[in-house]
């Protein structure tokens, strides 16, 4: 029988309307967090900008069927690929006037891909080099750990002073050895939203002759235009002597749709070895600057649109609005007694714990999802206290008011909750353990214990997740890891 409900995968035996269809796929678009109206701080951003959404997926559509594995033949992409290259080379120190006047780039999928091929760069400018190294912040994003992973790199990393949230020059020129190809830093860290110390970092690996790549996904885009406003932005980009490559992801603070970033190299020998050629099979040569072969024109075009449309000016009043918004959240977290900012805010980012023992910060994120803020919970990590994260976008300014008294409420509502306490015997199977002794039906066990019931039940998007979290906070990361790899391995099944 052929299942015909929304979410059913079975091809009906004729196809259906167009508008049956669309209706399905809104019917699942209804489950998801929402990703406009200024209330979802993480995974979305949200300029609030009129007509943007609609620009954009007609641009998409336009170049949704062009090919980026030839520009050759499609000189369209090849002609809105450089024009973002360039404006975003410009925005960071580069171009004619600027201290990179030879900066090149490439357009990826998003960062974490730029942060792979920047990794990739490093290491294949270095062959000689058997077992190639990178040195790492314990801030900077885990994309540069799955770098290193998929590339057979060695990641040595840098512990961060709980009193900064950065990592200290001395300490990174001391991890750089002679196996090191790459080290990086970030502007800001996604975590804590604070800019690493990218001069003093630069200037170390410039000494040692090693390649700097300074992680400006999150706020290479919005940096430039603080700075701006007034805002004491410490340098960061290719004016900084040293920095030899910076990513930065256009489908956050350029508001452009998923998914689309840059990476970007001072020169364009740099950048040489971060392509792929092959020529040795009877078929046409493979060149790729980039992971992918075939790329789809649609976000690239969706890239070009937003760009244009919004243009320099229309950035600069986001960032206002931006600014102010962070300005207004971080005030309401200091009026709430029991809760601390992790640093004053420096960039988009608004993060704070608790100073309380009877204030459960995981029962606190859970109390604002049933307000409707969707935050996003950080585990503890070393000296580290959990804490929670804000992505501040342009569409949360018209919140703020709102979020205050909401931040108050839940805080109330949690306390009187009290912390969570998980059930002894699931604690103590939990911590004690290890990664290899894990299997889907005992990762299906606990997740029942937790009230997540088994695979057919269970949805991405639960509203209560503090029990979920506490354990998760209780374990050592690499046992975090596979607990994850299993849960998300329970959701992903086939729908028969």
């Amino acid at each position: 029988m052929i299942d015909e409900r929304p979410g059913g995968t079975a091809l009906p035996g004729t196809g259906l309307p167009a508008e049956r269809v669309l209706a399905e796929v809104r019917a699942l678009r209804a489950a998801d967090r929402p990703t406009h109206g200024g209330r979802l701080f993480a995974y979305v951003y949200d300029p609030a900008v009129p007509g943007l959404d609609e620009l954009a997926a007609a641009a998409h559509a336009e170049s949704a069927h062009v090919n980026g594995l030839d520009p050759t033949a499609f000189p369209s992409l090849l002609a809105m690929e450089n024009a973002l290259v360039g404006a975003a080379a410009r925005l960071l120190g580069g171009g004619p006037d600027g201290a990179a006047p030879d900066a090149v780039g490439s357009v990826t999928s998003g960062g974490t891909e730029s942060l792979i091929l920047a990794v990739k760069a490093a290491r294949d400018a270095h062959p000689a080099i058997d077992a190639p190294r990178i040195v790492v912040p314990a801030s900077a994003h885990a994309a540069f750990a799955k770098a290193a992973h998929y590339l057979r790199v060695a990641v040595d990393t840098v512990p961060v002073a709980a009193s900064t949230l950065r990592p200290a020059a001395a300490d990174v020129a001391a991890a750089i050895g002679p196996e090191t190809v790459l080290v990086a830093c970030s502007a800001p860290s996604y975590a804590h939203g604070v800019v690493d110390p990218v001069v003093e970092i630069a200037g170390a690996a410039a000494e040692a002759g090693v390649r700097c790549h300074v992680d400006a996904c999150f706020g290479g885009w919005t940096l430039p235009y603080l700075r701006r406003l007034g805002a004491d932005v410490p340098p960061f980009d290719f004016a900084v002597a040293g920095v030899t490559s910076i990513s930065v992801d256009l489908h956050k603070y350029a508001y452009a749709p998923k998914g689309v970033s840059v990476l970007l190299h001072r020169d364009p020998a740099l950048r040489a070895p971060q392509y792929f050629a092959y020529a040795d099979w009877p078929g046409y040569t493979m060149v790729n600057p980039v992971i992918a072969s075939t790329r789809s024109g649609g976000p690239i075009a969706a890239a070009y649109a937003t760009l244009r449309h919004l243009g320099d000016d229309g950035y600069l009043r986001l960032a206002a609005a931006t600014r102010d918004a962070v300005t207004g959240l971080a005030d309401a977290v200091r009026a709430v007694d029991g809760l601390r900012l992790m640093a004053e805010p420096e960039s988009t980012v608004v993060c704070f714990t608790t100073t309380d023992p009877g204030l459960d910060l995981f029962v606190l994120v859970d109390e604002l999802t049933a307000r409707g803020w969707h935050t996003q919970p950080q585990l503890a990590y070393a000296d580290l206290p959990r804490s929670v994260h804000l992505t501040v976008t342009a569409a949360v300014a018209p919140r703020v008011a709102e979020f205050g008294p909401a931040l108050a409420d839940a805080v109330a509502a949690a306390r009187a909750a009290g912390p969570v306490a998980l059930p002894g015997d699931l604690l103590a199977l939990a911590t004690t353990l290890t990664p290899d002794a894990l299997t889907p039906d005992l990762v299906a066990g606990l997740a029942a214990g937790l009230g997540l019931g088994g695979p057919a039940a269970a949805s991405p998007a639960l509203e209560r997740m503090a029990a979920v979290n506490t354990l998760l906070d209780a374990v050592p990361p690499a046992l975090r890891e596979r607990l994850l790899v299993e849960f998300v391995g329970l959701l992903q099944r086939p729908a028969w």
